[in-house]
């Protein structure tokens, strides 16, 4: 248990989406080592069955349920759990997402544009609608959104993609101001390309290893490598730590030196 206060998150309440792999997995480890309550969602609920048991024995109070965040009843199902279960909502992170396939945008179809927009877009937006009226009548809370950098510029070979994260971002700044004045702060994260599943399952181009293909991604990078998760999380755990109370409608790069450019 962190002894820090910027780090301590004892008997908080915090609720992740997409929370069975990737970011919201590692996210999900480093809060509740620090104290929090965790109420856990994925539409992988296997693997979330998983990682919820091994919180548990841990000594990690959690609950795990299915979430489909492109179904607002299951995103508003989840913030009734915490309420129902924890008494509380006090961290929200809206980090359920997909990747499309790499192809330009005139070669991307409309049933592609539309995943991104139901999942990625929507399933932000339907959590905020959820999680912002408990917290606005707590007068306290926080509230992550899960963007990239997809969200802060061009992002050739993903159009959708980046259309979605986009909007994310539109929608961050909006909830923040909205809710400002309940004490209740709202940003996101915008990550280069990460070592999670999301990227180290791309498929790569015919003839192309997995190694040759990630060195292609971090080339756009002053850094020249991609972000590890740790990294990401790191930068998560800032932007939800208690102390940070005067920081909101923020949209913070975690990008090697990309936004420098």
């Amino acid at each position: 248990m962190s002894a820090d206060p910027m780090l301590n998150f004892e008997g908080k309440v915090a609720l992740i989406t997409g929370a069975a792999s990737g970011l919201g997995a590692a996210l999900a480890r480093e809060l509740g080592s620090r104290g929090a309550r965790l109420v856990l969602g994925d539409i992988n609920t296997s693997a979330l069955g998983r990682l919820a048991d091994d919180l548990a024995g841990e000594g990690v109070q959690v609950l795990a349920q299915h979430c489909d965040v492109s179904r607002e009843s299951d995103c508003e199902s989840l913030v009734a759990l915490a309420r129902e279960r924890c008494g509380a909502l006090d961290i929200a992170v809206n980090n359920a997402g997909v990747a499309p396939p790499m192809m330009s945008l005139e070669d991307t179809g409309e049933a592609e544009f539309d995943r991104q927009y139901h999942i990625n877009q929507r399933g932000v937006f339907f959590g905020l609608r959820h999680q912002l009226p408990v917290m606005k009548a707590a007068r306290a809370g926080v509230i992550l959104n899960v963007s990239s950098m997809a969200g802060l510029g061009g992002a050739p070979k993903i159009a959708s993609y980046a259309a979605a994260k986009h909007a994310v971002i539109g929608l961050t700044k909006t909830a923040a101001i909205e809710a400002a004045g309940y004490g209740v702060r709202v940003n996101a994260i915008c990550p280069f390309f990460t070592l999670t599943p999301m990227v180290t399952g791309i498929d790569t181009p015919a003839g192309v290893s997995a190694e040759e293909f990630q060195a292609f991604l971090a080339s756009g990078c002053p850094m020249k490598r991609l972000a590890d998760t740790s990294e990401v999380v790191a930068a998560m755990l800032m932007l939800l730590s208690p102390a940070l109370t005067y920081v909101t409608g923020q949209a913070l790069a975690v990008d090697g030196g990309l936004s420098a450019y």
